[in-house]
């Protein structure tokens, strides 16, 4: 059976020609693939954890004051059963809540990136979440780096045009299950929206990615590893060699159904006037150009957002 591989990325520095064709690979393959070695320190990853937590485990009332109605969810509060994946006629079964990128609030972006919200009830929200969202952030630039070279791409070639990326951090509390007929799943079959994807820890089974022959592949992973994959900006912008893979959520059918799932994931996003256009690298003879129509990566998000029903 194929297996989505983990690979240490300190290799980037002492190993790099192999290990960027081996990354490449997994993501030309899979769209996901394991990350290790990445130096994220535990005691800031449990640390997070443990504040989300305390935090979803507030009354109801409490939650809903950082609830913005009318934001899409962008910052605050999401309750439950509200995102649904596209096509799909089940709301998903979890709430979360949103951390984005700290702007100058004079800089031309803010206008569509809102200030962050902080629960006053759980004072380490603040420091945890924000330090593990800055922790991801240069993590996923790393990869990026990786991902670029293997396109023959200049290595920094993503930088400028992720450092005021609308990027989020949304720590995610799936609720134990305590139906059996239940017929929604805890995260419905979905393609991300943002350039890479990274989750950091997840408490429980569930996460399944779809192969190319369409069988559902349970993602496991060991030790510090982070689960990084490509989102719909990055497949458009690659023209489709970094492939956006399906994934999902499913329901433990086990004692660990009746349990509270948490997860972290870093939606890492580029600037949001970047054009996402096929880049000429990733234009072939046997790969002709998919996308005739520019958008700029503020316009698809808005138009994702409309289609999960967070706008």
């Amino acid at each position: 059976m194929k297996n989505v591989p983990t690979l240490d990325i300190r290799r980037y520095d002492t190993d790099r020609e192999a290990f960027v064709a081996e990354l490449g690979a997994a993501y030309r393959e899979f769209g996901f693939c394991g990350i290790s070695g990445h130096g994220i320190a535990r005691e800031l990853i449990d640390g997070a954890y443990d504040a989300f937590q305390r935090f979803f485990a507030l009354p109801t009332d409490t939650k809903m004051k950082y609830h913005v109605p009318g934001s899409g969810g962008a910052r605050g509060y999401t309750p439950f059963k509200v995102e649904t994946a596209k096509d799909s006629k089940h709301a998903d079964l979890k709430e979360f809540w949103h951390v984005g990128r700290e702007i100058a609030r004079d800089s031309k972006f803010a206008d569509v990136m809102a200030p962050n919200l902080w629960p006053s009830e759980i004072p380490e929200f603040h420091p945890y979440g924000y330090g593990l969202f800055e922790a991801l952030d240069q993590l996923g630039t790393r990869v990026l780096r990786a991902l670029a070279l293997h396109i023959d791409l200049p290595e920094n070639y993503f930088e400028d045009k992720t450092e005021q990326g609308n990027s989020i951090l949304r720590p995610i509390h799936y609720p134990p299950i305590t139906d059996d007929n239940v017929p929604n799943v805890r995260a419905g079959a979905h393609e991300d929206i943002n350039f890479i994807t990274l989750l950091v820890g997840a408490s429980a089974e569930g996460l399944e990615v779809l192969t190319r022959e369409g069988e559902w592949l349970p993602i496991t992973t060991e030790g510090d590893a982070i689960v990084v994959n490509i989102g719909d900006m990055l497949q458009r912008l690659t023209n489709h060699v970094y492939p956006s893979t399906t994934h999902r959520v499913v329901n433990p059918q086990n004692a660990n159904a009746r349990k509270p799932r948490y997860s972290v994931p870093y939606f890492l996003h580029p600037n949001p006037d970047v054009v996402l256009d096929p880049l000429p690298q990733c234009v072939t003879p046997d790969n002709p150009k998919r996308y005739d129509t520019s958008i700029t990566s503020h316009e698809y998000l808005q138009q994702r957002l409309r289609e999960i029903k967070l706008i």
